[in-house]
């Protein structure tokens, strides 16, 4: 935010007593402030780093019923999921939700497509009416979906649906509907003291660029992701470890040919493997490996990219996985239930505890069911401060169109196409602060679509305050691997000056 924003939003923060405080700017934090905010208490959000720093920006960027959970014989959470699927996307986020048909193939050593089109058809049955049914595809029907599958080492079996998404900004968004509920939200504020006293007035020590603030509130709902077990440490410092976490990492390819369609692919030694449009690019993945270094430190090594591509050459084409294909990679962790065996195996419904003071621990499950989970996190609020009855609000969130009115932008326009599709009908925003800023509507990279003035805005109105924050989780310049030293000066010079666009020549205005 601009900086009288975020200084109007630390006094309020040091002002006054909070019914919540929600530490963890991650999907699940976000939607827990949202709904608490609605139901009319006095909310605080605050994350140490970004929002959507951590693992709610480094998903497989879908939302999806869980077809793989459907093997485990968790039916709960595959109709949850396949209900919250449904809704994001015609109701609370459509303009970022984005349907995409998923060619179901297997290695040609495995069982008949009989069995794949009996899994899916249960997975339809389970996930209930409102979405596209599976039908049964060959080869030369699906190399018209994904480039040359056909002639690949897999055997196409069944097409089913599924939705892709833009995790960073569905979080984003959240965080907007949070502060128009009236929650005070900060970024880049991390509690390094905590005392919760029951029933009583309980207070937060954090720390910022701007030094120390304490915050006071009657209730503090934990989000934080990969760090919940340190946090309960701060309110119980004998508090046993509840979770563990698993490493996920995806690798982003250039495609010179379109996809219409992603895949995935099922192999005989039990492991998946998933490509997934985005533009001109495949995200593939993804990897499921026990971590026990610090959070923070996570990120895709070399050996992790070798693994995604060798087991993707099975249905890529060669031309993808030469090494200038490789866009970008990204690593995120997953908290799972603490306990034996292998990650992959480990369940993936969220995790919920109480601690002796009250604060509620809330970590894991799926991005598709992050309405659900803060809902139950809603639930377990001491008595004093708790919602009556809290339920799930199927409002649309800032910048949504509904599902049958989506933006329709000049179809020879790539750059207004790329501001539709990212902003909603919040990209008016956007193209009315280019129009006040030379070079606004120029470039960052001449290979992607952003533009400068979408730096100024999220600066202005998204909470951006490094350039990290904005090549990663405000465009797609990390994304797609064009955040090049170059690129990230300009930026920095456009955070310093909010006011002014640097031009693609490399003077400023």
């Amino acid at each position: 935010m601009t900086g009288g924003s975020r200084d109007e939003a630390l006094e309020r923060l040091g002002a006054g007593v909070f019914d919540l405080l929600v530490i963890g700017g991650g999907i699940a934090g976000c939607r827990t402030a949202y709904e608490a905010a609605r139901a009319g208490l006095r909310v605080a959000l605050v994350d140490a780093g970004d929002f959507a720093g951590a693992t709610s920006g480094s998903s497989a960027r879908l939302v999806h019923g869980g077809l793989r959970y459907l093997g485990r014989g968790d039916l709960r959470l595959v109709r949850a999921a396949s209900v919250e699927r449904n809704i994001l996307c015609s109701r609370v986020a459509p303009h970022l939700m984005h349907p995409l048909p998923f060619v179901a193939a297997t290695g040609k050593e495995i069982f008949r497509g009989t069995g794949i089109m009996a899994g899916l058809s249960l997975y339809a049955a389970v996930g209930g009416r409102g979405w596209p049914r599976p039908r049964a595809i060959a080869g030369q029907q699906a190399g018209r979906l994904v480039p040359r599958i056909q002639d690949s080492a897999v055997v196409p079996r069944a097409v089913f649906h599924e939705a892709r998404t833009d995790d960073g900004r569905l979080t984003l968004a959240t965080v907007k509907a949070a502060r128009g509920a009236g929650a005070v939200v900060a970024n880049y504020l991390r509690v390094v003291d905590l005392a919760v006293i029951p029933e009583g007035v309980s207070e937060a020590i954090m720390s910022g660029p701007e030094g120390e603030l304490r915050a006071r509130f009657r209730a503090v709902v934990n989000a934080t992701g990969p760090w919940m077990d340190a946090l309960r440490r701060l309110e119980d410092p004998r508090a046993e470890p509840a979770t563990r976490l698993s490493k996920g990492v995806h690798v982003v390819l250039r495609s010179r040919e379109a996809w219409r369609a992603a895949v995935a692919v099922s192999f005989r030694d039990g492991g998946h493997l998933y490509a997934i449009p985005h533009d001109d690019m495949v995200l593939v993945g993804t990897t499921d490996d026990e971590y026990a270094e610090e959070p923070g430190r996570v990120g895709p090594e070399a050996v992790d990219i070798a693994r995604v591509l060798e087991r993707a050459s099975a249905f890529l084409p060669d031309d993808m996985l030469r090494p200038g294909a490789v866009a970008s990679a990204y690593a995120g962790l997953r908290v799972l239930p603490l306990g034996a065996g292998a990650t992959i195996s480990a369940g993936r419904d969220h995790l919920l505890s109480v601690g002796p003071g009250g604060m509620v621990s809330v970590a894991g499950g799926k991005l598709t069911t992050h309405r659900r989970i803060a809902i139950d996190a809603l639930r377990l609020l001491p008595s004093h401060v708790r919602p009556r009855n809290p339920r799930a609000c199927d409002a649309p969130l800032p910048g949504s169109l509904p599902a049958n009115v989506r933006a329709r932008p000049d179809p020879e326009n790539p750059v207004l196409r790329h501001l539709s599709r990212v902003y909603g009908h919040e990209a008016a925003m956007v193209l009315s602060r280019a129009a006040r800023l030379p070079g606004g509507l120029e470039r960052i990279s001449p290979q992607g679509p952003d533009v400068w003035a979408q730096v100024h805005h999220a600066v202005a109105e998204e909470w951006a305050l490094t350039v990290e924050d904005v090549v990663r989780r405000r465009t797609t310049l990390a994304l797609r691997g064009l955040d090049t030293p170059e690129v990230r000066a300009g930026i920095s010079a456009a955070i310093s000056a909010p006011d002014r666009s640097p031009l693609p020549s490399g003077r400023t205005a």
